[in-house]
């Protein structure tokens, strides 16, 4: 595998798989929208280095090192020379398409193109390629260079020699692969997120308040961060999209986002990123 990776959105995703892959010794192209969007993503990389330097966990001169191996821009055609190209922008299938459209027409035949969807169907975005034997999901979480796992998700076409490469890429990354077939919200978020929305409906029905129901979760079910918490870290409006997707895929109204979430982000209280979700962050 070329040692070159792509990473298309610098948002919160994208600059996570950069930064997991600039420590894993890859050389990375980070692609936005513009280049003062690409910029965002290149210095909260370096801030997050910056913290590793500050913990003992890496040097200042490797920092240097990984951020000399870091490309940014807004021009597909940086992209030619990666050996694989994973697609992290807005969970929207017809703006993922029409990037993944503009990345296989300037990688190689024989590069990967891989896609962070949190819920969306991997075949019908492969619709969108030269060449869906090459097209697999590879799903990430959120914080990358924390979250061990990595959900591999197969489309219709997507090789057997794909999906070991995408394996191997993920444990190249200091991941753990797990294969998951095609389905709405896979594993992880199809168990997860229902549980964050059903928080979410408790709240609003004022059956205990946010405080409560997460510290009920932590030490109730012994679960690491409560899950209002946890919806704050993945994003309101993430969370309200991959439950959309859950409600219409799966045609169950148990899957049916709770209106306190479009509320918040119609308000622009996104949670972390914003400041403001459930619980409020100093900025």
């Amino acid at each position: 595998m070329a040692p070159y990776i792509g990473v298309i959105g610098a948002g919160t995703m994208g600059r996570g798989i950069a930064e997991t892959a600039l420590v894993s010794g890859f050389s990375v192209i980070l692609l936005d929208t513009s280049e003062e969007l690409a910029l965002r993503g290149v210095s909260a990389i370096k801030k997050s280095l910056e913290r590793g330097v500050e913990k003992g966990r890496i040097t200042a001169e490797s920092m240097e090192e990984m951020m000399g191996r870091l490309t940014s821009g807004e021009d597909y055609s940086l992209l030619k020379d990666c050996g694989m190209v994973i697609e992290a922008v807005y969970e929207d299938l017809e703006v993922k398409s029409s990037g993944l459209s503009a990345v296989s027409r300037v990688v190689s035949p024989d590069a990967l193109i891989g896609t962070n969807t949190s819920s969306l169907s991997v075949s019908k975005m492969a619709g969108a390629v030269v060449t869906p034997e090459r097209f697999v999901g590879i799903h990430f979480f959120n914080p990358v260079p924390v979250m061990k796992l990595v959900e591999i998700v197969p489309g219709e076409g997507t090789s057997e020699t794909t999906l070991e490469r995408a394996r191997e890429l993920a444990r190249s990354m200091g991941k753990t692969p797990v294969m998951v077939k095609e389905s709405p919200g896979f594993v992880v978020n199809r168990l997860l997120c229902p549980l964050m929305n059903e928080a979410a409906y408790l709240l609003m029905e004022g059956v205990a308040t946010a405080e409560d129901i997460d510290t009920a979760m932590k030490l109730g079910a012994n679960h690491p961060i409560g899950p209002l918490a946890l919806a704050d870290l993945v994003g309101i409006d993430v969370l309200l999209a991959i439950m959309e997707v859950l409600h219409s895929e799966m045609g169950d109204d148990k899957y049916k986002p709770c209106p306190l979430l479009r509320e918040m982000v119609e308000k622009g209280h996104l949670g972390r990123k914003s400041g403001q979700g459930f619980f409020s962050y100093a900025r």
